[in-house]
């Protein structure tokens, strides 16, 4: 009896031993990003299935305000503060390399090779040398919502397949009052939203132009295929009927989500709060395409990267925490959850997910897309918003206002690169 006491003794200090061990030998890494329902949420469940494959290391995310986010990064980093491994945009990774906020990924962790590889084309633009410096879970494109229900009592039996039915379409579903004011849109329209992207990259393209050359170094916009997709857009909101108006309802995605709006362009990450939004109907397409069948479209994305506060025990776990959440299991969590289609093709190009009804037209939008490399995305973004606002506000010429854009965003560009 006694011997018996005495191993159920040493048994409880060997287990004591080794909890206190396995305790003393846990680390707690940090993950920053900025603060989206779906994206919570999808986050949330990764790092309790990353927590459940590894006890010995916890994870703790911290979230902010978009507005708030690249401020709240900026500061902390080199302070030595906050995130191990933070989320950023893919067009600010030249600033974050720039600042020293995030260090280039291990390549016998994350081979150049089979990244090229594995991943789509696009992630490529966050490789430099033999490195990769951050990689996305998922990637996005564009592609047209539109209400059923205004659809059904506008007597319209499907989305439109062109850029000339999307006009008639978006003519037929506006609604004025008795004063002719817009109480109803056909389509959403905003620079401030993705129009600026669709404008860029599918716009311009489906009208036979480029948007820039040399590696995005040059605009090459201010052409006749630039102008006519400028006029196109314009349009929208000048014609005779006009079919949207610029800050209708102070958001594009807040008409559509308060079934005002018959149609609008968005990217997929809006699926998740789409889906919450009760007594909303809607259905989802492929971008249209031009008269002559082609289509057009952008694709951006987030990406994770190991920030330069990260060291020791903590770089090890952050390297193990990047290793899950760009793992195929974390991709179909995060299409699931969110809606932001899979970085890799193994994932979002299987049966299931390219024919998908909500995920599909996403999906097979990547086939046609094309990512903008910003040298400042917020910059450029509003170069946009102000060559409308001329037209719109100022009456100024189309071709004219497009020619002060390209001007000053060729600066931007000249200015960024020569530092």
């Amino acid at each position: 009896m006694k011997m018996h006491l005495k191993s159920l003794a040493l048994a409880g200090a060997t287990a004591s031993a080794a909890l206190f061990a396995s305790a003393a030998n846990a680390v707690e890494i940090e993950y920053w990003q900025y603060f989206f329902d779906a994206r919570v949420t999808a986050m949330e469940q990764l790092i309790e299935n990353f927590e459940a494959a590894n006890p010995d290391i916890t994870v703790t995310m911290t979230h902010f305000p978009y507005a708030d986010y690249r401020t709240k990064v900026a500061a902390a980093i080199p302070a030595g503060e906050g995130p191990d491994v933070v989320q950023l945009f893919y067009g600010w990774l030249n600033d974050y390399v720039e600042a020293e906020l995030i260090q280039p990924l291990p390549a016998d962790v994350f081979p150049p090779a089979e990244i090229d590889e594995a991943f789509f084309p696009m992630v490529q633009a966050m490789k430099e040398g033999d490195n990769y410096w951050a990689l996305p879970t998922a990637v996005r494109s564009l592609a047209l919502f539109y209400n059923e229900r205004l659809f059904e009592e506008a007597g319209i039996e499907g989305p439109p397949e062109t850029l000339d039915e999307l006009m008639e379409t978006a003519a037929a579903l506006t609604k004025t009052d008795t004063a002719g004011n817009i109480t109803q849109v056909g389509i959403t329209a905003g620079m401030t939203a993705q129009d600026h992207h669709w404008w860029r990259e599918g716009l311009v393209r489906q009208f036979g132009g480029e948007p820039y050359t040399d590696d995005y170094r040059t605009v090459n916009y201010n052409t006749e295929a630039g102008q006519a997709a400028l006029d196109f857009y314009t349009n929208m909101f000048l014609g005779d009927p006009a079919v949207t108006a610029i800050g209708f309802m102070d958001e594009p995605q807040a008409a559509f989500k308060a079934g005002r709006a018959g149609m609008h362009i968005d990217g997929s990450f809006r699926i998740g709060s789409l889906a919450d939004q009760r007594g909303l109907k809607w259905g989802v397409t492929e971008l249209p395409a031009n008269g002559d069948g082609v289509r057009s479209n952008y694709s951006s994305y987030w990406v994770n990267a190991i920030t330069t506060k990260a060291e020791g025990e903590k770089y090890d776990a952050a390297v193990k925490f990047m290793e899950y959440i760009t793992s195929d299991e974390a991709m179909q969590i995060w299409l699931d959850v969110v809606g932001e289609l899979p970085a890799k093709p193994s994932v979002g190009m299987t049966e299931a997910n390219a024919n998908d009804e909500t995920f599909g037209p996403f999906i097979r939008g990547l086939e046609y897309a094309n990512t903008t490399k910003f040298a400042n995305e917020s910059g450029q973004r509003q170069l946009m918003v102000e060559m409308v606002e001329r037209i719109q506000l100022e009456g100024m010429d189309p071709a004219e206002s497009l020619a002060i854009a390209a001007e000053a965003e060729q600066k931007l560009l000249d200015e960024y690169y020569a530092e």
